[in-house]
């Protein structure tokens, strides 16, 4: 990580100050997070991007690759309230938004008192959340995207902040339900979460199976992510950034896309894509100790924030094409 910001001369002082005092924190963070989970740096850059930029990710990969360890430290590190739905086939949308029940007072005056869910938390686990019906993954979407949930017709505010870690198993399809493609919109960021390297796995070896094990500890408070978050809203984007975003959501696009993509897509990215980029980058620039993103970031970006947003016909399929493989040469091109 780069320590310390390099302000331009236009750069209004107070974003300068903030963002080296949200710089150390979330360097600390960082640290901490990597002083349980080893070997996982991208994985865990992108979950930090998630969460500065105040979206939901989508972790995806194998068994026992520490994705749910991964939330809970994220939950310990930053200070949030965190709670953890383990998804099934049976859960219902009210297990995880609440239900009202009837209540008799001392005066036998009967009331419906709402009880909360676990939605109202600050970080939501959704472990294996394909696991679950699309009756009950639907019942997540205005929680999602609009910070609030509705009952019996009442308006229930979630706090804030509020984000969703969902983890997602890529080959075990037997008894799942595929995710909707408006709930993988929703989703800041897919962070794939892969085998880690030898020096890595020997480190885990010899670390998780002795007497002691490293345990996470809280490194920010609520108050300090929600700074973070809202100096990532406040840092300048150069207009060379907006064209390069603009460049690659709308050349993602079947219709009116790069020639490169014409008849390999069933559909695209919307303008949602857009936003997520926009987020996204500025949080990766804050991470690395910059106060303004480059295309870089928007390069580095694309696939995590494309990938779930894109689906390949049938004829590029056959043809042996890839969602990835699109995204990298449509990327090369900014």
């Amino acid at each position: 990580m780069t320590q310390g910001i390099s302000p331009a001369t236009t750069l209004d002082d107070g974003i300068v100050a903030t963002a080296e005092s949200c710089l150390a924190a979330v360097g600390a963070a960082r640290e901490a997070i990597h002083g349980v989970i080893f070997g996982q740096e991208k994985v865990v850059d992108l979950a930090l991007v998630t969460i500065l930029a105040g979206g939901h990710g989508l972790l995806v990969g194998l068994p026992g690759l520490a994705k749910t360890k991964l939330v809970e430290t994220l939950g310990t590190v930053l200070g949030l309230d965190a709670r953890r739905v383990q998804f099934t086939p049976d859960l219902m949308p009210s297990d995880i938004l609440g239900t009202e029940i009837l209540e008799e007072d001392a005066d036998r005056r009967r009331a419906f008192r709402f009880v909360q869910g676990p939605v109202f938390t600050q970080l939501l686990m959704a472990d294996e959340i394909n696991r679950a019906s699309p009756r009950t993954q639907s019942a997540l979407l205005q929680a999602m995207q609009e910070g609030h949930v509705s009952v019996a017709g009442a308006r229930h505010d979630l706090p804030r902040p509020f984000h969703v870690l969902a983890t997602q198993n890529p080959i075990e399809q037997e008894g799942t339900y595929p995710l909707p493609e408006a709930q993988l919109d929703r989703f800041l960021l897919e962070i794939d979460v892969g085998y880690p390297d030898r020096a890595a796995e020997r480190r885990i070896l010899i670390e998780t199976t002795g007497v002691d094990e490293a345990r996470p500890r809280a490194v920010m408070s609520t108050e300090q992510l929600l700074t973070a978050q809202r100096l990532v809203r406040r840092l300048p984007v150069g207009e060379a950034v907006v064209e390069a975003i603009l460049d690659l959501v709308r050349a993602a696009r079947p219709d009116s896309g790069d020639a490169i993509v014409k008849d390999k897509l069933l559909w695209g990215p919307g303008p949602r894509a857009s936003q997520a980029l926009t987020l996204a980058a500025r949080a990766r620039a804050l991470i690395e100790g910059r106060v303004a993103p480059s295309v870089a970031d928007v390069k580095a970006l694309a696939e995590p924030v494309l990938k779930h947003r894109m689906a390949l016909s049938y004829t590029a399929r056959a043809d042996g094409e890839t969602i990835e493989g699109l995204i990298a040469k449509l990327a090369e091109k900014l």
